[in-house]
Order: structure tokens, then sequence, then C-alpha cells
């Protein structure tokens, strides 16, 4: 498991991750990743650098293309900034509302289709046979499309409250060790108040 704490080498990460160190390199610029410097100005990851690397992994094994990667790692998010603590926030609510209007858009699409169609037949029907089968083709075609592309724009949803929850999961982590600390310095104070009196 990855220590939170620790900084790693970029030949770390390469065993860690699997990616060759050419590889790592070419990532951080093809994805714009923020790795930081020591002051020899050598790279080290901490662990959400390895996380967004195995990420990119992830979503690189399902099928996603560097493009589409791209996407979703630059989706647009919030930044709440509260006494000096950063939480992220993926805007969920905005991505839906752009799905449900490219809903709403096919449906329209879908129906105007419809019209054409009723349209065609109305016209000629004997003459425009041919014509009502090639357009029932494009439409199941279009079907066909859509389903995909609905499919992938919750599987790429899917993929980036993972990651997010990922993150979560980390900063909680790292809030129940600094409460911990907190509650044994704290005792350990008690202690010695105790021991005085």
């Amino acid at each position: 498991m990855i220590d939170t704490k620790s900084k790693y080498s970029i030949s770390e990460v390469s065993e860690i991750t699997g990616y060759p160190q050419h590889v790592l390199r070419f990532y951080e610029k093809e994805f714009k990743l923020n790795i930081p410097r020591n002051k020899s100005n050598h790279r080290y990851y901490t662990y959400k650098e390895i996380e967004k690397i195995n990420y990119i992994k992830e979503l690189q094994n399902k099928g996603f293309t560097n493009k589409q990667i791209k996407l979703i790692l630059n989706s647009p998010e919030e930044i709440i900034v509260n006494n000096h603590n950063e939480t992220a926030i993926t805007s969920v609510a905005f991505q839906l509302n752009d799905i449900s209007n490219g809903k709403n858009f096919i449906t329209e699409f879908q129906n105007s289709l419809i019209e054409k169609i009723q349209e065609t037949l109305n016209q000629n029907y004997i003459n425009n046979i041919e014509a009502l089968k090639e357009l029932k083709t494009e439409i199941e075609q279009l079907k066909h499309e859509i389903k995909n592309k609905e499919h992938d724009v919750l599987i790429c949803e899917n993929a980036k409250l993972k990651m997010k929850l990922k993150e979560k999961s980390y900063e909680v982590a790292e809030l129940k060790e600094k409460l911990k600390r907190e509650k044994e310095a704290n005792k350990s104070i008690f202690k010695r108040i105790f021991k005085i009196k």
C-alpha cells in the first residue's frame, strides 16, 4: 500500500505503476500532471500523483483514449476554501444536467426524423418504401450510437466519482491520524497536570 506521507522517486513509481520512466515523463506532459520537484530539480511523487497515474492506467485498461482521459481529468471542479482546508467537489449536477439536455436533444432529433418519415410516406408511399427502409436503418444506427455515448458518459462519471472517493478516503485517514495524535497529546498533558498536583 502507498504511504500517504512518503515521497517516491520516478524509479519507485515506475515499479509501483508498471510504467517505464520515459512513459511517466511523457504522461506528465500529455496529461498536464503537476509533478513536484525537490531542490535539486528531481521529480518526486506523493500518493496523490501515484493515484492519478493509476487512475489513468485504469481508464486506459477500460479502452479510453488519451483524449477521453484528458476530458475526464480536466472535468470542471468547484474549489471551496474554508479555514485553509480545500475540498474538491465535482459539479456532477451540471454534468447530469448536460446529459439530460443531450437526451432531450436526441429525443427531439428522433421525433423530427419520424416526422420526416411520415411526410415522405404521405407524398408517395409506393416510391419511397426503399427510402423508408434506409431511414429506419439510420434511426437504429443513431439509437445504437446514442446508447453507446450515454454508456461512455456514465462510465466516465463513475470513474471520476471513484477517483474522488479515493481522494476523500485518504483525507479521512489523514484526519483520523491527526485526531489520534491530538488525543494522545491531550492525555499526556492531563497526566502531567495531575502528577504535579
